[in-house]
């Protein structure tokens, strides 16, 4: 049996050029890895350069957004007009300090639908309202506007305290009616004095013995005329002058038309004049003084029934427009004259020898105290349209 010989390394003789070339690949790879750990060690210095930079850019920008933050802040608690933030749910997120101090606290985590329905009262003004705090009786009149709903759903309510604007407002118009008082004052004497002298002339002749009584009826019922047409005059004159309002009442359109209409059919049927109605309000419903709309409208289909002669229609049409409800009054009589129709709305111009003068003046008064307009259309010949615009009743 053969046994193996134990080989003993270090008895191998051991070449020198191996050596060396092992020592030379040991000292080259030694070389790369130095280099490999030295470019190691350059990026991570350059790599904690760019983060601490990143970091202190990072650091001056936090800082300016909670500068910016802050004068925000400051900026919407200084605000004199309320803000209010609503989510998508309409439910209030944030507010300022003017908002509760406008509409009353509590405000934040409220639904805005029962906020508005138990603190606002409409004007009958698009976007304008009445608010009442309970801790105080006294009555603001505020407006809102929204801005446009975010990608969210969200959106800002802008809230500002009109009433003394409002007042300073109707301070104003009433100057204006005072100061077109004044002017018309001299014109006004004439109107009184001419029907004042033909009364007094017919209430002397009344004195007469020898009058037969026949004449003496007519010369009364001339006599009462003339008193009439003063009184007609002077209740004309103070209503212009005062611009007295009524309380606001919420009405349906068709229900103003149908009344209009009763009112006003039978004097037309009376003068053989066609009367068209033309109600396309849809059930639209108004809040404004009821009362003075439905008199200008009268005077102005009495208007058309004066221009009118017998035969001719005359027809009272609403309709819908987007912002706006629209009431026209339209006659094909003989039309106005361009040149007079820039004068038709000014107090105390008339084209009619018994005209006050004073009736279209008070109908744009009144319309225009509604926050509406009200314009003429006409030519010779073709007939004359009176139309008013009335902003419709709609609100956050």
């Amino acid at each position: 049996m053969q046994t193996r010989k134990s080989v003993d390394i270090q008895s191998i003789p051991l070449d020198p050029e191996q050596l060396q070339l092992a020592f030379a690949a040991f000292n080259e790879a030694s070389e790369q890895l130095s280099s490999a750990y030295q470019e190691l060690q350059q990026q991570v210095a350059e790599l904690t350069q760019e983060l601490a930079l990143a970091n202190g850019e990072l650091h001056k920008q936090l800082i300016a957004k909670e500068n910016l933050s802050q004068q925000l802040s400051l900026l919407l608690n200084a605000l004199p007009g309320g803000v209010i933030s609503l989510d998508a749910k309409e439910c209030i997120e944030k507010v300022n300090p003017a908002a509760i101090n406008i509409l009353g606290d509590p405000l934040l985590g409220m639904m805005w639908q029962q906020v508005s329905q138990r603190r606002l009262s409409s004007t009958g003004l698009i976007n304008e309202w009445h608010v009442t705090l309970q801790t105080t009786s006294e009555q603001r009149r505020i407006r809102i506007e929204s801005s446009a709903t975010d990608s969210a759903g969200r959106r800002i309510l802008l809230v500002n305290d009109i009433t003394e604007a409002y007042a300073v407002q109707e301070q104003i118009r009433r100057n204006q009616r005072l100061t077109a008082m004044g002017e018309m004052a001299a014109n006004l004497a004439h109107q009184l004095r001419t029907p004042l002298s033909t009364a007094l002339i017919y209430a002397n002749h009344l004195g007469s013995d020898t009058l037969a009584p026949s004449e003496r009826q007519k010369l009364a019922a001339k006599t009462v005329e003339r008193l009439h047409h003063l009184e007609h005059l002077t209740k004309d004159m103070l209503r212009f002058v005062k611009g007295e309002t009524n309380p606001l009442e919420t009405f349906v359109i068709s229900d103003l038309v149908a009344e209009l209409q009763q009112v006003i059919e039978p004097q037309m049927k009376q003068l053989g004049l066609q009367f068209t109605v033309n109600d396309n309000s849809a059930g639209e419903f108004l809040v404004t003084d009821r009362q003075a709309l439905c008199g200008a409208l009268i005077n102005l289909l009495e208007n058309a029934i004066q221009a009118s002669p017998a035969g001719s229609q005359i027809s009272l049409t609403t309709r819908l427009e987007q912002s706006n409800i629209v009431f026209s009054v339209l006659d094909n009589g003989p039309g106005i004259d361009s040149i007079l129709q820039e004068r038709l709305f000014e107090p105390f111009f008339t084209t009619r020898s018994e005209g006050t003068g004073l009736g279209l003046a008070i109908v744009r008064s009144v319309i225009q105290s509604m926050s509406g307009s009200i314009q003429i259309n006409s030519s010779i010949d073709t007939g004359t349209e009176f139309v008013i615009h009335l902003p419709r009743c709609n609100g956050d």
